[in-house]
């Protein structure tokens, strides 16, 4: 009903009567009819040569720091009080896994 409304108002050019009750009175903005275009977009091509440097990988982390992540992590899974039979199957196959970490000679690099 707002939008007939709004459409009778914008139809309307000119106000015949300078008397019109308040319930008549629209104090909304107009509407426009004319669509609203984006401005043209103009793609620029990306260089291919932008990259010249190689990038640069992060630092190995320490074995010793990641023995004490293990650890870290081992802790936390103890703390974790399964739902179902299923979810303890698994907590004890990951704390199986981190314990064989713990104690081997060398770690994997992460």
């Amino acid at each position: 009903m707002c939008m007939i409304n709004a459409a009778y108002l914008f139809m309307r050019t000119k106000k015949k009567d300078t008397n019109l009750a308040e319930e008549d009175v629209d104090l909304s903005p107009p509407v426009s009819t004319t669509p609203v275009t984006a401005p043209p977009v103009t793609e620029t091509p990306s260089p291919v040569s932008s990259i010249t440097q190689p990038l640069k990988l992060p630092e190995p982390i320490p074995e010793s720091q990641q023995r004490e992540l293990f650890k870290y992590i081992l802790e936390e899974k103890r703390k974790v009080k399964p739902k179902d039979p299923e979810e303890k199957k698994r907590l004890d196959e990951e704390k199986a896994i981190l314990k064989q970490f713990i104690r081997a000679k060398s770690i994997p690099q992460l």
